[in-house]
């Protein structure tokens, strides 16, 4: 199979400027609002740039084609950043990521134990998505090295997708287009519906499917959802008690779930024939939910009357025409023949809003890491965060100490720390991983170097960084 090769996009100047119009009204988190407007420049004025004592230089890697809203903001802060428009192979990365403090991917890109293991210089990995399961978070804590993503940003942008999937499988949208594409001319109005009056039911009620929610009692649908937690639902939306009673329930279902051991598979032939007959199922969740042969089955039967489908257990690593079975499974062409079946290339999430929005989101919180030691909203370390030193403390210095949560750590931290003024601490643990941060004050240049050889000599020791 020949490597895989970018396609360049199609974009008139109305749709880019229609879009770029947007840019300053993206939806991101609440923390990552507050840091890129004008106001916290107001309120941070009297903030102390912090310089790193162990990494006088930070290298950058961003992979996939990053939105260049994240680029500017690490260009922004001095860091020498490369950029990369595809993904890299396992043997790629481990030759290029042994001197890099910053990588930034998307979904494409595998950061393997491998990968991790040469990583002798990486700090801080920033998956520019919502998905984490390319990176070996584990791995990736034992090392000390923190991972962040984009949790929020793309959540209207699949909500959307979702909710315009709905209207197209209940009007066979799809195949009235490529029979068009054809030359077939075929008006038909049996077996095409109105979504007003029908229920849809959410798998996974978090940021996307409480939108979804939204969006489609608007469009005259009830909604009911299922979710592992209790959570009050959005509007008239009714949370069920079990999986089956939604199944049974809905004229369209919408998976909404992250990738997890617990939904692995978990929509299988069992939970197909549960399925309402004539009834539709959609996947902008992870590709690994679904059991596509039992799914095939389940449309050929007539038991389903289509399916929208958005990610795939094996995805190609770049675009091209890769969608087959050599590259994939052999139910690729099975998929590719089948009457009402909506395929996209994993774009739940491809929208310019979304990827500027993920850009600011992940760009800020990788330069609050390196710069400020915060860990606020890592997924993969303990969330720690200290309010920034300010101009009015010149002498100061953030400690920050990553090791094995094990007993006695306090203690012999502490006693390197003894015969300084600490300002401020704060230390919390996640699994086998802690994280502490302290500022001291009345650190000169060359006391810094003690007390970073002191800590990195302690047995327990992941990581030490020393900011000033």
């Amino acid at each position: 199979m020949s490597s895989a090769q970018d396609i360049v996009p199609r974009v008139n100047k109305t749709s880019r400027s229609v879009s770029n119009s947007w840019t300053n009204n993206l939806s991101t988190s609440p923390t990552v609002a507050f840091h890129s407007s004008q106001t916290s420049n107001m309120v941070r004025r009297n903030t102390k740039p912090l310089q790193r004592f162990e990494t006088k230089e930070v290298k950058v890697l961003l992979l996939e084609n990053v939105n260049e809203t994240g680029v500017d903001i690490l260009r922004g802060q001095g860091y020498q950043v490369e950029t990369v428009k595809s993904s890299l192979s396992e043997n790629e990365l481990i030759e290029r990521i042994s001197d890099i403090h910053v990588i930034g991917i998307r979904s494409k890109t595998k950061l393997t134990a491998r990968v991790l293991n040469a990583a002798k210089n990486l700090l801080v990995i920033g998956c520019f998505c919502i998905g984490t399961n390319q990176v070996d978070l584990k791995t990736a804590a034992s090392h000390g090295i923190a991972v962040f993503n984009s949790p929020f940003s793309n959540s209207r942008s699949v909500a959307e997708l979702t909710l315009a999937e709905i209207v197209a499988l209940a009007r066979q949208l799809g195949d009235r287009s490529m029979e068009l594409h054809k030359g077939i001319w075929n008006k038909v109005s049996a077996g095409c519906w109105e979504v007003r009056g029908k229920t849809l039911g959410i798998v996974g009620y978090g940021h996307i499917g409480s939108q979804l929610s939204v969006l489609a009692e608007s469009f005259g649908l009830s909604v009911i959802y299922y979710d592992v937690i209790p959570l009050m639902g959005l509007g008239t939306a009714k949370q069920v008690d079990s999986l089956k009673t939604l199944l049974s329930s809905s004229d369209f279902v919408s998976l909404h779930v992250p990738e997890l051991a617990e939904t692995k598979g978990m929509i299988g032939a069992e939970e197909l024939a549960a399925m309402r007959d004539g009834s539709y199922l959609i996947n902008n969740a992870r590709g690994s939910v679904v059991d596509i042969p039992a799914l095939v089955n389940a449309i050929r039967s007539g038991k389903l009357a289509g399916a929208a489908i958005d990610v795939y257990p094996h995805e190609p690593a770049g675009n091209g025409p890769y969608f087959n079975a050599q590259a994939l499974d052999t139910w690729a062409s099975d998929l590719q023949t089948l009457p009402n079946v909506l395929l996209t290339p994993h774009v739940g999430g491809s929208t310019e809003e979304a990827q500027s929005a993920i850009g600011v989101e992940v760009g800020h919180a990788l330069v609050r890491y390196v710069n400020e030691g915060s860990t606020q909203g890592a997924v993969n370390m303990p969330e720690v965060n200290l309010r920034s030193l300010t101009m009015d403390e010149p002498d100061h210095a953030r400690v920050i100490f990553i090791h094995k949560n094990v007993p006695g750590v306090l203690r012999n931290v502490n006693k390197v720390l003894e015969n300084h003024n600490v300002d401020k601490q704060m230390t919390d643990s996640r699994g086998d991983v802690a994280y502490l941060m302290a500022d001291v004050s009345g650190v000169t240049q060359e006391e810094m170097k003690t007390l970073y050889q002191s800590l990195e000599d302690l047995q327990s020791r992941i990581r030490t960084r020393i900011l000033y």
